[in-house]
């Protein structure tokens, strides 16, 4: 690796080993490397065998070293081994978000009697913005595609759309964004991100039931895409007649659109998920072993990826051969197989604030009060424990702290729980409401 490069992967790794577990950076991070830079991205190799799990699980925290350690605007891309620097295209690339996951693509998305409608709608959606169906609504339980699907759309646009700007964002991403603006004065930049995109995908709308004014901002924004012929596409883990939370006009909204489903997967797409997974992957997985974790795993698609991932990589760590009774030993030696993340930042801090009897701007803002300072705490703790942010993806969720922080306050929690039980019990009940084990 040239000096140039070096330097600054060594000043990325640090980031990351500050921000990540040391078995988490030792069997992810630790085998990254740095391929090349263009402008502001880095391009960074993964071995082929873990950088799925990597692009799914690591990217956002690969992407927030490289903002603290080369700069500001830095953005990140995995690539492969035979990767070579991109030729700069001789026009001016359509304008993205630059958020999407380029492995998230139709092509990849297993289709089943559960997800056929979903999946149909979504790809006509990406081929004819804004005269398909808009706005389109899809939901469903965590971890059965919807963000996939998201991505799909976004990619395909980037790919095909002749031009068209894509803009992709979480609900508190959206929210966050409109805080910043108003903060900042700077309210024309917020309207013209998401206003004057062409396609705008949203994820998670059902957390927009706790954000009273983002509320009142999505419903102008909401009228200013369809108004211009822009296109909308958002998901939910329920349909719009399950959100009473919501103001009815924005429910006669979504309902004014395409409302469609995504459900449980069968046995054979779940047995298909895992074939195309471990080709992709390049895992050679027997087909005995794949049948097994398809019977054994019935969640969701996330966690289904996520259990021949845990799999793999214990016979790999193990030197042991891959066979059905690894998996059932595997599943059951560590601990059943989640889905992921069901709740966000904003869920918990609602959550918290009802537990602590604290308002939710106390939390949000500079209050030092014990009683507020001590419920943000928890609050960091269990967006650490059950989200996929990083310490400053959640610092800027929850008031702009700085990833130090939320360190602080993860060490601070964590010695509470030890030392004094009744504070156990109450983290332990705020789990529970938030929907995961203890």
């Amino acid at each position: 690796m040239p000096e140039e490069l070096e330097r600054i992967w060594n000043a990325v790794r640090e980031e990351l080993r500050g921000e990540a577990p040391d078995f988490q950076f030792h069997i992810w991070l630790e085998p990254l490397e740095l391929a090349g830079i263009d402008g502001r991205t880095l391009y960074v190799r993964a071995p082929e065998h873990i950088r799925t799990w990597v692009g799914e699980r690591y990217l956002p925290l690969v992407r927030s070293a490289a903002v603290r350690g080369f700069h500001e605007h830095a953005t990140v891309e995995l690539v492969s081994g035979d990767w070579s620097p991109p030729e700069r295209p001789a026009a001016r690339a359509a304008p993205s978000d630059g958020r999407l996951n380029p492995k998230y693509t139709f092509e990849q998305f297993v289709i089943g009697d559960g997800n056929r409608l979903a999946h149909a709608a979504s790809l006509a959606s990406a081929e004819l913005p804004a005269q398909a169906y808009n706005p389109l609504f899809v939901y469903g339980p965590p971890g059965l595609g919807k963000t996939h699907l998201l991505h799909a759309i976004g990619n395909y646009v980037r790919r095909f759309g002749g031009g068209l700007s894509v803009c992709y964002a979480t609900v508190d991403e959206f929210t966050s964004a409109f805080v910043d603006s108003l903060r900042a004065g700077r309210t024309a930049d917020f309207k013209e991100r998401f206003r004057r995109t062409d396609v705008v995908l949203i994820d998670d709308v059902q957390f927009l039931a706790s954000k009273e004014r983002t509320r009142e901002e999505f419903f102008h924004t909401f009228n200013a895409l369809l108004e211009s012929g822009r296109q909308l596409v958002v998901t939910s883990d329920r349909s719009p007649e399950q959100l009473p939370e919501l103001e009815d006009r924005l429910v006669e909204r979504f309902r004014s659109g395409l409302v469609v489903a995504l459900e449980q997967p069968g046995l054979d797409v779940r047995r298909a998920i895992l074939q195309k997974r471990a080709r992709l992957d390049a895992v050679h997985a027997p087909a005995v072993v794949l049948d097994e974790l398809a019977r054994t795993v019935t969640s969701s698609v996330r966690a289904l990826e996520g259990a021949l991932i845990r799999v793999v990589a214990y016979a790999s760590l193990r030197d042991e051969e891959l066979t059905p009774d690894l998996v059932q030993h595997v599943l059951k030696r560590l601990g059943p197989v989640s889905a992921g993340a069901t709740c966000g930042i904003s869920e918990i801090i609602d959550v918290a604030a009802q537990e602590f009897g604290v308002r939710r701007e106390d939390l949000l803002a500079r209050d030092r009060r014990p009683d507020v300072a001590s419920a943000r705490q928890v609050v960091m703790y269990l967006a650490r424990e059950l989200t996929d942010h990083s310490l400053p993806e959640i610092g800027r969720g929850i008031g702009g702290r700085n990833h130090t922080t939320v360190l602080h306050a993860v060490k601070r929690v964590n010695a509470s729980i030890r030392s004094d039980p009744r504070f156990k019990e109450a983290i332990d009940s705020l789990r529970s409401r938030l929907g995961a084990s203890a």
